[in-house]
């Protein structure tokens, strides 16, 4: 009778061990998941919202704006297609440039200095 008492015990605490082990190995993705939101919302949302940013000023470009390229050129938009950008630079000097090579408009790098 003690034999069937103390094999009934093992039994179930051994069902319990399983079940607690199980909840842990859930707990074990939570910090997993955490890590990603946090990746999320200080990595990837920011540089889509950027991204999405500079497409909307890309497709609102118009000839006369003053704009600057990712390698630094200021100049004024002459010309405009679907995947070139003519920038005047000096006077009688233009420059072509790929569309997606515009960095933004200079008036902002101009705003951000007088604000000094």
């Amino acid at each position: 009778m003690l034999k069937l008492l103390l094999l009934s015990i093992l039994v179930s605490s051994g069902a319990h061990a399983n079940e607690a082990k199980g909840q842990m190995d859930i707990m074990n993705f939570v910090p997993m998941i955490l890590i990603f939101f946090i990746f999320y919302f200080l990595m990837i949302r920011p540089q889509k919202k950027q991204l999405d940013e500079e497409k909307e000023m890309l497709e609102n470009l118009q000839k006369g704006t003053e704009v600057f390229t990712k390698s630094g050129i200021i100049g004024t938009v002459v010309g405009l297609t679907d995947k070139v950008v003519t920038l005047e630079v000096a006077k009688e000097t233009k420059i072509k440039f790929l569309k997606s090579q515009i960095g933004g408009l200079s008036s902002k790098i101009f705003a951000k200095e007088d604000n000094k």
